[in-house]
């Protein structure tokens, strides 16, 4: 008997986490509990804002290439051309300008005619004609006024192939908190103007949910179902996240260049500013979106 009850009790044991996370109605259901917050009149209001704030991140690669019948005078010759380019770009310093440069050698093998006529590598050890060197450079602009002059520099080192400039946009933490904060505004304006257009008034604050996932349950459709809407978002002035209109739109001059680095190979000034050409980054979107839940008077 004592070991029955002592049985029952381990099952007790082991169902009552099952039951704790068994929903409180199944899917489709005609009828299912309101969670707590709707026992009164309440006013569920999703703030959605939108920003537009110009990329701060830059990126572009280029890269340079040498042939030699040896493979140690390959692989010096593209890593000479490449050097004086990197170490131009180093001058900026990594807080402004990040550089990544490599070399790889492949070789070249001697041709031959097959019985169909179609040109093939004759890929023997001792048929190797010449070697093949491409040093390449890969540029991170965090400083995005200097793109221009930087790809400026690239074009006039004459590298092999330039890629295309890229720009994306990391935004600050802090940038993040200021926009959640409109968030959190936009769905009070929101329930403000549709409470007073409804002819009630707007009581105090059940929950505020930056997910914004409170705001989705349908409880109309069947727990858990969501609901797939969402308002138009709001537009929020750049200055208003950033804190600052110059940083975002860049209404400031670039700082000055550094020296050229000693040595040959490094562009002029003359021909960099030749090869410049205008680049103004793009505008990129941040949204955010929070859900406010208020009683109604």
């Amino acid at each position: 008997m004592r070991r029955s009850f002592a049985f029952a009790l381990l099952l007790a044991s082991v169902a009552t986490p099952v039951l704790a996370q068994t929903p409180p109605a199944t899917i489709g259901d005609r009828y299912i509990p309101a969670p707590w917050w709707m026992r009164d009149p309440v006013i569920a209001s999703v703030g959605q804002v939108r920003v537009e704030i110009q990329a701060n991140r830059a990126f572009v690669s280029a890269s340079f290439q040498s042939v030699d019948r040896s493979v140690a005078e390959a692989s010096r010759a593209a890593a000479d051309q490449v050097r004086a380019l990197s170490q131009a770009m180093s001058a900026y310093g990594a807080d402004k300008v990040r550089v990544e440069t490599s070399v790889t050698t492949r070789p070249l093998y001697d041709q031959y005619r097959d019985e169909n006529g179609v040109m093939r590598d004759n890929t023997r050890a001792d048929r190797v004609a010449r070697y093949q060197a491409d040093a390449s450079v890969s540029v991170t602009v965090r400083d995005v006024r200097l793109i221009e002059r930087v790809y400026a520099t690239i074009v006039a080192s004459r590298p092999t192939s330039i890629g295309q400039v890229n720009f994306n946009l990391e935004p600050d933490n802090s940038w993040k908190a200021n926009l959640q904060a409109e968030a959190i505004k936009d769905a009070r304006r929101r329930a403000e103007a549709a409470a007073t257009n409804a002819g009630a008034t707007l009581g105090r604050v059940k929950i505020i949910d930056p997910s914004g996932r409170v705001c989705q349950t349908d409880v109309l459709a069947g727990w858990p179902s969501y609901a797939a809407g969402g308002g138009q978002e709001t537009t929020v002035d750049d200055i208003v996240v950033t804190g600052s209109r110059s940083e975002a739109r860049m209404e400031y001059a670039a700082p000055p260049a550094p020296p050229p680095p000693p040595g040959g190979g490094a562009p002029s000034e003359a021909q960099i500013e030749a090869a410049r050409l205008a680049l103004q980054p793009p505008l990129q979107v941040m949204t955010d979106s929070a859900c406010v839940i208020y009683g109604l008077n």
